[in-house]
Formats: C-alpha cells, sequence, structure tokens
C-alpha cells in the first residue's frame, strides 16, 4: 500500500476563505468556496456562471487540478459543474474558477463563502503516439455506448 504523499503546491489566496483543506483522512478532494464580490449570486434554473474563488495556484509539472461537482450541491439543489472533470493545467497561473449549472427547476441562491465544488491534485500521463496500421483484438472490440450491459 503506498503511503499519503504530500505534494507542495504555491497558492494565493485573495479570497476572504479559508485554503482548501482535506475535510477526513480519507478525502481525495478539497472543497473550493466561492468568493463573491457581493454577498449572493442568484443562478436561475438552467442558468450557467463561472465562480470566482479567489484562488491563483502554481502546480508541479507532471500534476493537473481537476475540478469536480459538491454531490451534496448536485443532489441536494440541482447544481453541479459543467465540464467536468475540469482541467488547471500546470502552466495556468489564473484565478481558479468553477463553471456551475443549475439544473433544478427552481432559482438557487449562492453565498459567498459557500463551497461550491472540490479540487483533486492528481498525477499527469503524457501520451506518445505509435502510429499503426492494426490493434490488438479484444472480447469487446468497437462495441460501446451500452453495449457490454445496460
Amino acid at each position: 500500500m503506498m503511503p499519503n504523499k504530500k505534494v507542495e503546491v504555491k497558492i494565493i489566496n485573495q479570497s476572504k476563505n479559508e485554503l482548501p483543506r482535506y475535510i477526513t483522512e480519507g478525502a481525495s478532494g478539497m472543497d473550493v468556496c466561492a468568493s463573491l464580490d457581493l454577498p449572493q449570486l442568484e443562478l436561475k434554473p438552467l442558468e450557467r456562471v463561472l465562480v470566482p474563488t479567489g484562488l491563483f495556484v502554481e502546480i508541479p509539472p507532471g500534476f493537473e487540478i481537476q475540478i469536480r461537482p459538491r454531490s451534496g450541491l448536485a443532489l441536494n439543489r440541482g447544481i453541479t459543474c459543467l465540464n467536468t472533470p475540469g482541467t488547471i493545467d500546470s502552466d495556468y497561473r489564473g484565478e481558479i474558477k468553477i463553471l456551475l449549472i443549475n439544473l433544478s427547476d427552481k432559482l438557487q441562491v449562492l453565498h459567498s463563502g459557500e463551497r461550491v465544488a472540490q479540487m483533486v491534485l492528481a498525477p499527469v500521463a503524457k501520451a506518445q503516439w505509435i502510429e499503426t496500421h492494426t490493434l490488438d483484438e479484444t472480447k469487446r472490440q468497437a462495441g460501446g455506448f451500452g453495449h457490454t450491459g445496460s
């Protein structure tokens, strides 16, 4: 079993919120909070919004940060992230913003400081293409979109 490896990531926090942190020992994601100019933001049904966090990071080469929805926000209020998982590349230095959508049929209100997404630091493997004219056969072959079951 591989021990938990800590990777140092430089961060600038221009929000009034605490730094993202792991809530439990086994957590892989850290909650990210909204950093709004106003105390709240209204999100109409099917409306999309880019939510600022006030966070800027310097991700080490060979890693990315993935932005993922918070399950409670999705289940309880119908708010989720678009473009999931969102990828923050190691050479990006701008503010982390969260792309949210309200999939409920009701107006939803987000408050500054509210947890709106999770961020996960993940290693990145780079592909090296090998052009070929054939691929190894498998039992599945080209079957997709429900081919292996419902």
